[in-house]
């Protein structure tokens, strides 16, 4: 199978236009491509293809669908060979799939993750035979608890020493596991070798990889398991399985850098601690830790590379910041790692420290007005204008509004003047009215008309569709999953609490992510109707927060219609439903009240 990842890399490496304009040639109109359609005979122009949504669709026949999809259906190629014919053109190597086995003897193989199970099963039993690697472990200061809880283990200093849980080494499931390296003369050995062997974990608890740590001196110091079909460095975080509980217990997930510091510091009592994986941190780790926890704290050393690295996680995380989230970075001192900090200083000096690290807003003034001369206007002007990438990408509204005041009184400019400036007040779009053949579809005037009538969570869908970073503020309880349209949604919402929700490549790479499941229709279907102008972008995070109150009343409303017919019915309420009962009484007596008043 295809990681996803590596399809939402491809379909935002791939841009749409290019693709078709190979096989149909396109004419720009408006912000969109147009041609007749390759699918249908037709005179008129009626096909279009959007560079903002990657997406195409036929207004005559109905075609519509992803890069990838276009491929398939022009082509009449299968899946994998649309992405692998699209791929070569990004210039960009396909991960093994497995097809090359044959497929009844694939799907009876155990699993990749049955496989590093068993190697991490033969780590552990090969730590209690290697005193040596006990010794170095407890001259860390670690004890058999704490080794026991994270799984650790010992690779021996043997080129085949894997051989002895695995009878079959030639099994070619070993290399794609990544516990094997095979050279050019086909010969085999362990990729890990006498190395203290940390197995990574994915939230279902299933093992995917491996961090190695040399015992003695050599290089590398940390090895990682490669990229595997089920283990990928940029979306996963060490010792997040251990440290769930403690996160959602705490509100707070600390990210550190290495496998001992985390290690280090559940032993201290510090246990809400992940690391990233040898990788900067990226959106889809920014997204994880702000579904698990109301704030996350990036430790770094207080070095110039430290800083280096948390400018890095910081500009991952605006696109993800929420106004009920708290991101923060700690700095410890340059002589100091989370490890050895907490070994010179105690776990309760490194909980106060964490407790007041640098919120990112201010993180963000601070390096933005390094080597800033704020007494001359071009320095001032140099200030407002690096800070306008960065200040326009910040997910959370109300931060930004922070941000932005601060940013125009430093600059010495009214916040108005900066908003203007940096293009946050454009006017409302009016409808273009060209005369052209395909003018009247693309601004699609009776749909913005039809707008009011649709059930609220249509509406949360489609501007969850253009706008995905919506998603991660929506909760599941309240959305109908009656209809079609709840049901997407909840998909959705599921899908971005695992992180696996596409972030880039547009409604394309949505909808190559739920192919083949039952949302696939609905949300085809939706996105094919959806004007991409059909949200203000001024106007988008009022209608947003209405919708969602809106899903909010009609849940009240259902539940109370469903204990008020109880009670009419003659059933019996318990205790609990009585209470709720009244709670839901009281507060449409007073919304009642609030509206007599609004009329008056």
């Amino acid at each position: 199978m295809i990681p996803q990842s590596f399809i939402q890399d491809l379909l935002a490496r791939t841009d749409i236009v290019d693709l078709i304009g190979q096989y149909v040639p396109l004419k720009k109109s408006g912000a969109n491509f147009f041609a007749c359609c390759p699918f249908h005979d037709e005179k008129s122009a009626s096909f279009s293809v959007s560079p903002s949504k990657q997406f195409y669709h036929c207004f005559g026949c109905g075609a519509h669908g992803s890069a990838i999809g276009f491929l398939m259906q022009y082509s009449g190629l299968g899946f994998a060979e649309a992405v692998e014919q699209i791929a070569g053109q990004a210039g960009l190597q396909v991960p093994d799939d497995g097809r090359s086995r044959a497929g009844g003897q694939q799907r009876h193989e155990p699993a990749l993750t049955d496989m590093l199970a068993t190697a991490a099963a033969h780590f552990r039993a090969r730590l209690r035979d290697s005193q040596r690697a006990v010794d170095y472990l407890k001259g860390r200061g670690l004890t058999g608890r704490i080794a026991q809880r994270y799984g650790i283990g010992y690779a021996p200093a043997g080129w085949q020493t894997l051989a002895e849980a695995f009878p079959d080494y030639q099994d070619p499931r070993l290399l794609e596991a990544g516990l094997v390296i095979e050279n050019d003369q086909g010969r085999r050995y362990d990729r890990f070798r006498d190395r203290i062997m940390f197995p990574i974990h994915d939230p279902r608890g299933n093992v995917i990889g491996f961090g190695g740590r040399i015992i003695d001196k050599g290089e590398p110091k940390y090895m990682n398991s490669p990229e595997t079909p089920v283990f990928e460095k940029g979306r996963e975080l060490y010792g997040l399985l251990q440290a769930r509980d403690a996160i959602r217990n705490h509100g707070v997930a600390v990210v550190v850098e290495g496998y001992m510091d985390v290690i280090s510091l559940a032993q201290f009592g510090v246990d809400n601690a992940v690391a990233t994986l040898g990788t900067a941190t990226t959106p889809n780790h920014v997204q994880r830790l702000l579904r698990t926890a109301e704030r996350v704290v990036f430790c770094f050393d207080g070095d110039a590379a430290g800083r280096r690295a948390a400018w890095r996680a910081l500009d991952a995380t605006l696109e993800h910041l929420r106004d009920d989230r708290n991101v923060g970075f700690l700095f410890l001192p340059a002589e100091h790692d989370p490890d050895s900090f907490v070994r010179a200083e105690g776990a309760q000096a490194f909980i106060d420290r964490a407790a007041s690290a640098t919120p990112l807003a201010t993180l963000l003034e601070e390096q933005l007005a390094e080597d800033i001369d704020f007494e001359t206007a071009e320095g001032r002007a140099r200030y407002a204008h690096s800070a306008r990438p960065l200040v326009t990408r910040i997910a959370a509204p109300l931060l930004r509004l922070q941000v932005l005041k601060r940013i125009a009184e430093r600059s010495g400019l009214s916040q108005a003047e900066l908003e203007q400036s940096y293009g946050l007040d454009e006017p409302a779009r009016e409808p273009t009215g060209k005369t052209t053949a395909v003018a009247p579809r693309r601004s699609r005037p009776v749909a913005r008309q039809r707008r009011a009538a649709r059930p609220p969570e249509d509406t949360l869908l489609r501007m969850v569709l253009l706008h995905p970073r919506l998603v991660s503020r929506i909760r599941s309880d309240g959305i109908p999953s009656a209809s079609e349209a709840g049901r997407a949604l909840l998909a959705l919402i599921d899908a971005d609490g695992l992180g696996e929700l596409p972030t880039r490549g547009g409604i394309g790479a949505l909808l190559e992510y739920f192919r083949d499941t039952p949302h696939e229709q609905t949300l085809r279907e939706i996105a094919a109707s959806t004007d991409e102008n059909l949200f203000e972008e001024s106007a988008l995070e009022a209608l947003f927060s209405d919708t969602l109150h809106k899903l909010h009343e009609i849940a009240l409303v259902a539940e109370f219609t469903a204990l008020q017919a109880s009670l009419n019915s003659g059933g019996r309420l318990s205790p609990e439903q009585l209470k709720r009962y009244g709670e839901l009484l009281r507060e449409r007596q007073a919304g009642s009240g609030r509206h007599k008043q609004q009329d008056s």
